[in-house]
């Protein structure tokens, strides 16, 4: 699906497995970021309300252009409402929002040219966009008169935008050309006139081809409105006057709820997502809910219908990033049924198929984080039966052509988590090089940057499981790469928390091939990167299971090296942030409960106290049965590892009868004919030695020694 229209999954679940940073994607940006002197605060009120009001004319959004696909509407628009702070750097909430912004437009006058907060924000914005996303609106003053002589003071363009920057974000003395639109008295015609340039600049339209569109949609307005009022007039004189009051109270209901919807999936929830709030966007979803609720959902109009569809799609996000499946996937489906209702009003509607597939992805989404890939596998399908169909329907529109590249990646997820390993590499690996182009093509997208990211996260990981190491290490060093190059100002948390899960993923594929120092280092970087989102978003279980999960992992390398002492601080650490995660964090709780009793049980063992070693594994083989995960062959693997560990304490015990019960049984968990990680067979291959069973282990060692396999469990 859109990658937009997701929020942060969850990590993979298996035990001993990195974190899954294949997070849904945010709808983090904003069209454009209004920087201005608040001494031009009434242009930059008007002009920011014709922005978001703007409808681009129908025979032009969806197009290619060379600024990306023309949009519907030039929203959400960003601006700053409030006196700066009088600190020397920019407030975190604007560094967010340049960041997060696709333009930027000055508002130009001799005051903004010496305002050191515009000039800020233009260097700023200026330092990871192209010169052609910076755009000028002439208020007062002249462009480029601090050139002339004697008129300095006359100068509307603050440096910034006088120079062009260099690839590094440096300010050169080369002098930019920056598009620029003149709003002053009997500049450019009229002000309507300077506005249509402004607006044909963002689209990557010419001015020729705006105007006429709109005077041609003008012209046709004014003959809709000629018919209209002659109707009106007609029925007006028959209508009484209870009617005409219950159709105005009708109305004023209508446009509370749209300005509701507006609010919700416009500025706030573009201000709160990069951030990581949740609360609000569930509060401000509820609302818009409670009004529909009061409404026949038959009766209700296309537009409405979608509506409360929207909402729901976004309450139902906020409660799976919270973890709670059950009612996410109620709530997808009620969005589902809505949208399914709207597509078969107007089944060639593209946009229409889009928001349904929207909403049959998340049902597929919900049923892989339940441990159902088979369930979620059918819903892809239907998402990708889906995405072709509106390809086919429009097939110049690049959103419609990367809904296609989403589905056969969600097809290939569903392919691993059913251990068909080579057919999901196989999946994986023949979109990255159409998504890197893309990626290459849009650099402003970061949406198409972390979707890139997230394919090579998947390819390594398929590639991992089929004992391919160095093409997995290969890929999570991308990754890492593509993701850093996302963050020059320290605010997107989607793009951090997926870096937490791609150090992890990088540091679990350096420890399988034995370069444990490098791992080591990868591990911490995972960490580090986790306790810097914590503090923003406290409540956030995903952020801290994802740091806990990375502490774990870390205790397990050290202590396979000796290392007990740093071992029991880093789980000790880890098995704190788990025992704080609320009780509605369903999967991750009760599997990070499993892994820390099991770590301590192992750190017991090797400092010789074999009861509490025992007390603490039958703890873990206590709650193995409320784990469930996205791999369900992977947890029966997790506990026949939890006997395995039972079976070396009894026999450090002296009991070798209940070690060799304790590793049989583990053995018996394992499925025969199943395709099996490195890290499976490694576990398959110890019960079997333990168990003296050498003509089966044979060949499994030996596999294991021809990919250079390194144990580390």
């Amino acid at each position: 699906m859109a990658k937009l229209a997701r929020l942060p999954r969850s990590e993979r679940s298996a035990a001993l497995e990195p974190a899954d940073d294949r997070v849904p994607r945010l709808r983090t940006r904003y069209y454009a970021f209004l920087s201005y002197s608040h001494k031009d605060k009434e242009l930059a009120d008007w002009l920011h309300r014709e922005l978001e009001k703007f409808r681009v004319p129908s025979s032009l959004a969806g197009k290619l252009t060379a600024n990306g696909v023309v949009p519907r509407r030039l929203t959400p628009i960003f601006r700053d409402q409030h006196d700066l702070s009088a600190g020397d750097d920019l407030a975190v909430e604007i560094e967010a929002a340049l960041a997060a912004s696709q333009f930027l437009v000055v508002l130009c006058s001799p005051t903004a040219a010496t305002s050191r907060w515009t000039n800020l924000e233009i260097e700023s914005f200026k330092r990871t966009r192209p010169e052609g996303c910076v755009l000028a609106a002439v208020v007062a003053g002249e462009p480029f008169a601090s050139d002339i002589p004697g008129r300095e003071d006359e100068e509307c363009f603050p440096p910034g935008l006088r120079y062009k920057y260099d690839r590094r974000g440096h300010r050169t003395q080369k002098r930019a050309e920056p598009l620029a639109a003149d709003f002053r008295d009997g500049g450019e015609g009229s002000r309507r006139l300077a506005f249509l340039k402004l607006v044909a600049g963002m689209l990557g339209v010419g001015l020729d081809e705006l105007v006429q569109r709109e005077q041609t949609r003008r012209q046709r307005r004014l003959a809709i409105l000629a018919a209209g009022s002659l109707a009106g007039m007609a029925v007006t004189s028959t209508l009484a006057v209870t009617a005409i009051q219950a159709r105005d109270a009708a109305r004023e209901q209508r446009r509370q709820a749209e300005s509701l919807i507006e609010f919700m999936v416009g500025d706030l929830r573009g201000k709160l997502e990069p951030i990581g709030k949740l609360d609000v966007l569930d509060g401000v979803g509820s609302r818009v809910l409670a009004y529909y609720s009061k409404q026949d959902t038959s009766q209700l109009s296309d537009d409405a219908l979608l509506q409360r569809s929207r909402a729901l799609n976004l309450m139902a996000e906020v409660a799976f990033n919270r973890g709670n499946l059950n009612e996410a996937e109620g709530l997808y489906r009620q969005a589902m049924a809505g949208t399914a209702e709207a597509v078969r009003r107007s089944p060639n509607d593209p946009e229409r198929i889009f928001d349904h597939a929207q909403n049959v992805f998340w049902a597929g989404e919900v049923a892989r984080f339940a441990g159902q890939p088979g369930k979620a596998e059918a819903s892809y399908r239907e998402y990708k039966r889906l995405a072709d169909q509106m390809a086919a329907l429009a097939p110049d529109n690049l959103k419609y052509r990367m809904e296609v590249l989403y589905a056969n990646e969600d097809l290939g997820i569903s392919l691993y988590y059913q251990h068909r390993f080579a057919e999901a590499a196989s999946q994986f690996g023949g979109s990255i090089e159409p998504m890197d182009k893309l990626a290459s093509l849009y650099p402003a997208n970061t949406t198409y940057q972390k979707e890139f990211a997230t394919l090579l996260a998947w390819f390594a990981d398929a590639e991992r499981s089929q004992g391919n190491v160095d093409a997995a290490i290969g890929a999570r060093q991308r990754q890492v790469s593509s993701l850093q190059r996302l963050l020059p100002e320290a605010a997107d948390s989607d793009a951090r928390s997926r870096l937490i899960a791609a150090h992890e993923g990088l540091a679990v594929a350096l420890t399988e091939k034995g370069e444990t120092d490098q791992a080591i280092q990868e591990f911490h970087a995972a960490i580090e990167e986790a306790e810097n989102l914590i503090p923003i978003e406290p409540h956030n279980a995903q952020w801290k299971s994802m740091a806990a999960d990375a502490r774990l992992q870390l205790a397990l390398t050290l202590l396979s090296l000796g290392r007990r002492e740093e071992a029991a601080q880093q789980a000790g650490a880890g098995c704190a942030l788990a025992v704080g995660l609320p009780s509605t964090s369903a999967a991750a709780k009760p599997r990070l409960g499993m892994l820390c009793a099991m770590m301590r049980a192992r750190l017991a063992l090797a400092a010789g106290a074999t009861d509490q070693a025992l007390a603490l594994g039958q703890q873990a083989l206590a709650a193995a049965p409320t784990v469930h995960t996205q791999d369900p062959i992977s947890d029966r693997y997790s506990i026949a590892n939890i006997y395995r560990l039972l079976g070396d304490i009894r026999q450090r015990a002296g009991d070798s009868a209940a070690a060799k019960s304790a590793w049989t049984t583990g053995l018996g968990q394992l499925q025969p004919d199943v395709v099996e990680r490195p890290v499976e067979m490694s576990g398959r291959l110890e019960l079997l030695q333990r168990l003296d069973r050498t003509d089966e282990a044979a060949p499994l060692a030996a596999r294991l020694k021809t990919i250079g396999y390194h144990s580390w469990m």
